[in-house]
């Protein structure tokens, strides 16, 4: 992923953080010659070794899997809030940019057997149903239900390379700066409220 050096994000715990709770990517790779994209929540785990990695799965329909065994690199892409900046918010004529929050995981795929899927699956399930009124346990669930875990492969992914980008205007000076996230908030936007805060957590 192209950052310049102003907008890299090196700060390992935040990026973790970021990744836990902004779990849902693209996972990427080569198949049959061709790139392949699926939409999928990916953990962030620690596997039997002690190695870091993603936990995730797809549908044994997706062809996409026809590639892990061929070539098991892959790249998971995870976006943050986004939004559009304008140079107008500026006290000086430039041009309008995009300030954005992503982190691109780079690494090696397998599929693991039926029991580690379960587990998978038990443990993003605890982690969304964990708010709700009357949370679904994956314990709970019959038999019949539990026959469409069959139709998944569960993944891990173990990580080589993670690539971080904050691009929060950090090139402006303070006024500039506290001018683009007072406009921000004044959008009404979500995302862009969401990236006002992020700018707000960088610079007091």
């Amino acid at each position: 992923m192209y950052t310049p050096d102003l907008y890299k994000n090196e700060n390992q715990e935040e990026i973790r953080t970021f990744l836990k709770e902004n779990s849902f990517g693209i996972l990427i790779n080569q198949t049959n010659g061709k790139l392949y994209a699926t939409h999928i929540p990916m953990e962030l785990g620690i596997n039997a070794e002690g190695k870091e990695i993603l936990e995730g799965h797809i549908s044994k329909l997706n062809p996409q899997a026809e590639g892990f065994a061929a070539n098991d690199q892959v790249l998971a892409v995870f976006s943050g809030p986004h939004s559009y900046i304008s140079s107008s918010w500026y006290d000086h004529e430039n041009v309008p940019t995009w300030n954005y929050i992503a982190v691109h995981v780079y690494g090696r795929i397998k599929i693991v057997d039926y029991d580690t899927s379960v587990d998978q699956l038990k443990k993003l399930v605890d982690k969304y149903e964990a708010n709700s009124a009357n949370p679904v346990r994956v314990e709970n669930l019959s038999d019949k239900t539990m026959r469409e875990a069959r139709g998944i492969f569960g993944l891990e992914i173990e990580i080589d390379e993670i690539q971080a980008t904050k691009k929060l205007s950090q090139n402006r000076d303070d006024h500039n700066y506290k001018n683009i996230i007072s406009e921000l908030e004044k959008t009404e936007n979500p995302q862009s409220i969401a990236v006002a805060k992020e700018m707000s957590k960088c610079r007091k």
